[in-house]
Formats: structure tokens, sequence, C-alpha cells
């Protein structure tokens, strides 16, 4: 296989790989939103024996919601290193393969340093 036709595969991989992170995140939303109804029809105050208690519950949602951006990140993240690739390879001169605005190679960062 050539280098274009493998660098054309990584692209249409990456898109397709782009495409089903959009799909999963419009299911996650559509299911906050079904679980926030449900919590403000059904869930109240009075229901708990305390303060604490009442906040459990959305700290654990809030947690998972958490990871799963954690994941999606680290998953756009390899795709950024791959698309660098691609593109990097193709840059005459330039700006000296600092590609996607002057980002450098270690991707987005979110406070993970501050861990």
């Amino acid at each position: 296989m050539s280098r274009e036709k493998a660098y054309l595969q990584m692209l249409e991989s990456s898109a397709t790989i782009q495409w089903n992170i959009a799909m999963i995140l419009e299911a996650k939303a559509v299911e906050a939103e079904k679980v926030k109804q449900w919590t403000q029809h059904h869930i109240h105050a009075k229901a708990f024996d305390s303060h604490e208690e009442q906040l459990k519950g959305p700290i654990s949602i809030h947690e998972v919601i958490v990871e799963m951006v954690e994941g999606l990140t680290k998953l756009e993240n390899g795709l950024y290193s791959n698309l660098k690739a691609v593109l990097g390879s193709g840059e005459e001169g330039g700006e000296g393969g600092e590609g996607f605005g002057g980002m450098s190679g270690e991707g987005f960062d979110f406070g993970e340093d501050s861990k």
C-alpha cells in the first residue's frame, strides 16, 4: 500500500471515529435530558434524610460523566496525533511542523497536570 493510500485510510478512519463520537455524545445528551426530566418530577428534598444523602446521587452521576469525557478526550488526543502525522508530513517549511494553530505534540490540556 502506498503512503498516500495509507494516509487516506487513516483520515477516513478518523472521520468514522469522529462520527461515532458525535453519535455517542448525542445519545448521552438525550439520555441526560430524560434523566433531568425524571429527576425534576420524581425526586424531592423530602425523600432524603440529610443534605449529604441528597448530594450523593448527583455526585456519582457527575463522576460517571467526567470519566466518559476524560475517555473521549484521550481518544481525541490520539486522533490529533494521527492527523498531525498525516497533515504534518505534507508541510514544506511553513510553521515548522506546528500545525493546528501552533499546538504542540501534547494535545489539549484540560488541567490533567494539576491532579
